[in-house]
């Protein structure tokens, strides 16, 4: 026979028990404390579940599922609300709002379960001591509560003197951690450290390991990263330059199957291996390009302009323009240009697309037939604001 919930006396939700197994509502209670923006509606079961669990799916929205498999892996440990609320009113006295704890809890039920005062409050001082202000740590903390997990001497403090080393601010490693939260829990501290080593030995200049430290830190968490720095420094990068960061992100980035595809679609449109990897040296982050994307440029450099795809070879920032805002523009005006011998044949067919928008403007618009070019220009400009264009994976 299925018992009826036994409820604690909860002043967070405005409920009271009594002896008898029926939770009953206090309205003053309830007006006086509830600010918690959670239905009340649900609390009431016949189903006959511990009361960390029933606490998930009635303030946090868990399902039974989700907050008996919390429950059944010791995440929440509690039998009564004292301790989950005091995690509650810990982080709305520090300028969380209702929103942000929902989503911590959801991330990380465990919490609830800690003493907020011994475990999390001494990672928010060192935070602050190190300049981070209320709302950097909101964020933080929203994005990845697992930080809160971490030893803060085991992990927290020994990473932050190791990005110290690199990064010129504690701010900039504040930003660094904000931004790319997730490898402070997910990878071992003694790891980064190895690979960061194995970088410098390498010959990887201080600003090149900074500059990823700050853009792409995942790389610090592989496993097999001398791989990969011999790989790319037989591409014919130097290590000690910026170019040599963005070829190692490109061969991280993909398995050797995309990477390949990638390659293959180039091959398609006139490339060889030898000035893929020409165009490869000259621009890494080519290879960041989504095949969509070379396949855009490609058909509309060759088929509809009937230009020499080799021609990007020279130019493989081509690749990271935006195809509407900047690319047809300027490829319609310098085709009027010359199909009129306004233009001379032997230039650069790449640099104009490589100019400002104000420079460009000036050399090839604002000159004979300015009327007429201007009109082509801003006209070719237009889809990019249509509907059948938004969203397309452009950048400018």
């Amino acid at each position: 026979m299925l018992k009826k919930l036994f409820l604690s006396q909860n002043v967070a939700l405005g409920i009271i028990t009594t002896k008898s197994t029926t939770p009953k509502f206090n309205n003053s209670l309830l007006h006086q404390y509830f600010s918690f923006p959670i239905s009340l509606t649900r609390f009431c079961t016949t189903t006959t579940h511990p009361f960390a669990v029933s606490y998930l799916i009635n303030n946090f929205g868990f399902s039974p599922l989700s907050a008996l498999k919390a429950f059944n892996n010791n995440q929440v440990l509690f039998k009564s609300a004292e301790n989950p609320n005091s995690v509650i009113n810990f982080f709305k006295n520090r300028d969380f709002s209702h929103s942000d704890i929902r989503i911590i809890i959801r991330k990380a039920p465990w919490l609830l379960s800690l003493q907020p005062h011994n475990i999390i409050l001494p990672k928010f001082e060192f935070f602050l001591s190190k300049g981070a202000t209320s709302s950097d740590i909101v964020s933080f903390i929203t994005e990845n509560p697992r930080i809160l997990r971490s030893s803060l001497e085991k992990r927290i403090i020994p990473l932050f003197q190791l990005l110290s080393s690199f990064l010129k601010t504690n701010k900039d490693v504040i930003l660094c951690l904000l931004r790319h939260s997730t490898y402070v829990t997910f990878n071992s501290y003694h790891l980064v450290a190895a690979n960061i080593n194995l970088m410098t030995d390498f010959g990887v200049s201080d600003s090149v390991i900074a500059s990823l430290l700050q853009k792409r830190p995942s790389i610090f968490g592989s496993t097999d990263l001398i791989k990969s720095l011999e790989e790319v420094k037989c591409l014919g990068f130097d290590p000690s330059t910026a170019t040599f960061g963005a070829a190692l992100f490109a061969k991280k980035c993909m398995s050797k199957t995309r990477w390949d595809e990638k390659v293959a679609v180039f091959k398609k449109w006139g490339w060889s291996d030898e000035t893929f990897f020409q165009a490869f040296r000259l621009h890494p982050s080519l290879m960041l390009t989504s095949i969509e994307k070379i396949n855009f440029v490609m058909h509309f450099w060759v088929n509809q302009l009937g230009w020499d795809s080799l021609e990007l070879t020279k130019c493989p920032h081509m690749f990271g323009y935006s195809l509407h805002q900047r690319i047809i523009p300027r490829a319609s005006v310098l085709q009027f240009l010359l199909m009129k011998g306004l233009q001379d044949k032997n230039e650069s067919l790449v640099t104009p697309f490589t100019y400002s928008e104000k420079f460009f403007l000036s050399k090839f618009v604002f000159k004979e037939e300015c009327d007429y070019l201007l009109k082509l220009y801003v006209e070719k400009m237009k889809p990019a604001y249509t509907k059948e264009n938004n969203g397309m994976p452009f950048t400018n």
